[in-house]
This record gives C-alpha cells, sequence and structure tokens, in this order.
C-alpha cells in the first residue's frame, strides 16, 4: 500500500527517470547526472538524493558493462590505473559529511561543468585510430579527481571522463564508451559503499525500489535499441541543456 501511494506521489519523477534509462543506456551511460537534476528539483532530503541516484546509475550501467565485456571492449590493461585511485577516492568522497548549501552549491557547479563538457564534447578519435602511449600516471590522476567529486556528488564520472578520453585520443570510441561505463560502475559502487557507512546515511526505500525497478526496465529497452532513438550528439546537447537548466537554478537559490 505504501509502495502504491509512493507511486501516485512521485509518478512525474518515476516517468522521468524511465526515460531518461532508456536514452543513456541505449549510448552506454548511466544517466547519473540527469537523476541528480531531478532529484534537486523535488524538495528530496540531500543525503537520500545521492544515494538514489547512484543506486540508479549501478543498476543502468552493469547491464551496458555486461554487454561490453561480452564484446570485449574493455581494455583491462588501459583501465586499471584509472580506476586504481577513483575506487578508494570515490569511497571517501561518499563518506564526506557535508551541509546542505555546501552540496547543493557543489552539486550546481558540478552540472554546469557537466553540461559544458557535454555540449562542447565530440567524438573527435577516428574509429581507426588511438593513441597508444597512454600514461598511466596521467589515467590515475584523471581518475583520482573524478573520482572523489564523483563519490561526494553522487555520479558515476563517466560524463567528466569520457570526454577527457577523448580529448587526449585515449582509444577508439567505442572504447572510450566501454571504459566509461566500466568506471561509472565501480565508482557508483564505492561512492554507495561510503555513503552508507556515513552517519548522515538515509534512503527512503519506498521510492528507491521503485525507481531501481523502472530504471532497470528502462535500461533494458535502451540496451536492445542502441542508437535507435538519438544519436549521442543529439543525446549530449538536449540533455546539457537541461542540466545547465537546472545547475542555474540550484546556483541562484543557494547562492543569491
Amino acid at each position: 500500500m505504501l509502495i502504491f501511494e509512493t507511486f501516485l506521489q512521485y509518478w512525474h519523477i518515476i516517468l522521468l527517470f524511465f526515460i531518461v534509462a532508456i536514452l543513456y543506456s541505449s549510448v552506454g551511460f548511466g544517466g547519473g547526472s540527469s537523476y541528480l537534476a531531478i532529484l534537486a528539483l523535488t524538495g528530496i532530503v540531500f543525503t537520500q538524493i545521492r544515494t538514489t541516484a547512484l543506486l540508479c546509475n549501478i543498476v543502468v550501467v552493469s547491464c551496458n558493462v555486461f554487454l561490453f565485456f561480452q564484446q570485449k571492449k574493455i581494455d583491462f590493461k588501459k583501465t586499471i590505473p584509472l580506476i586504481l585511485f577513483s575506487i578508494p577516492l570515490a569511497f571517501l568522497g561518499g563518506m564526506v559529511q557535508i551541509k546542505q548549501q555546501f552540496f547543493f552549491i557543489l552539486l550546481g557547479f558540478t552540472l554546469f561543468f557537466a553540461a559544458i563538457t557535454m555540449w562542447f564534447s565530440k567524438q573527435i578519435v577516428p574509429s581507426s585510430k588511438k593513441n597508444s602511449n597512454s600514461k598511466i600516471a596521467r589515467n590515475a590522476s584523471f581518475g583520482a579527481i573524478i573520482g572523489f567529486i564523483s563519490g561526494m556528488v553522487g555520479i558515476g564520472g563517466g560524463i567528466f571522463l569520457a570526454p577527457l578520453l577523448h580529448l587526449t585520443n585515449w582509444d577508439t570510441p567505442k572504447k572510450i564508451a566501454a571504459t566509461a561505463s566500466f568506471f561509472i560502475l565501480v565508482n557508483s559502487i564505492a561512492g554507495f559503499i561510503g555513503q552508507y557507512a556515513s552517519p548522515n546515511f538515509l534512503i527512503d526505500w519506498n521510492l528507491t525500489s521503485i525507481l531501481l525497478g523502472t530504471v532497470f526496465i528502462g535500461g533494458q529497452i535502451g540496451n536492445r535499441k542502441s542508437n535507435h532513438f538519438f544519436t549521442p550528439i543529439q543525446l549530449k546537447k538536449a540533455t546539457a541543456t537541461l542540466i545547465a537548466f537546472v545547475s542555474i537554478r540550484i546556483l541562484w537559490k543557494y547562492i543569491f
């Protein structure tokens, strides 16, 4: 009965999560930034926002990682340096106790930066070319910084990592998508564990269970209809506009 009442109360959020899961999974991402943007406008307790977004990320991107693993698109030799420091730092980021105002200011700037990177990032590496001289130290630093921010805010970090990898000619676009999916998964898990270990951990399992079921179904549809809805560039542009709008609203409210 409680679940039915929760569904009626948050039906609009559930519908948006369903749409986001379909669109993002169709191009290999989890949708964490959009989940955060949606939840940030609902009045839900901020500590719950981070946890819910990470769990939804995990559900959606797990299927992507499984498919990429079957296709042997994940180069673990190059990926391990990226996650070596990102996992513990995502855990630490999740454990950090922050106040509501600081969280929303950080979230606002993070979403705004994500919107900019999503808008301007392009698939600039031809599918036949890659940089074989990927530096371990550089990969580790990328992963560490993105992992910590991701754990604090409640995202997987793929929206920051993928543009960086494209700009540095890290590998082919398909392998970058596979790496970003794996990165999102492990960091979302680490961030969630860190938040669970925090004294401020809070979650509404009635709403979260509905959202998890919703994004799972949406993710399955998106995986099977890959690239049938929008191209990655079209999705990036539309999502960047939405996230930029939400980030400006959040910053205006909590700074001014």
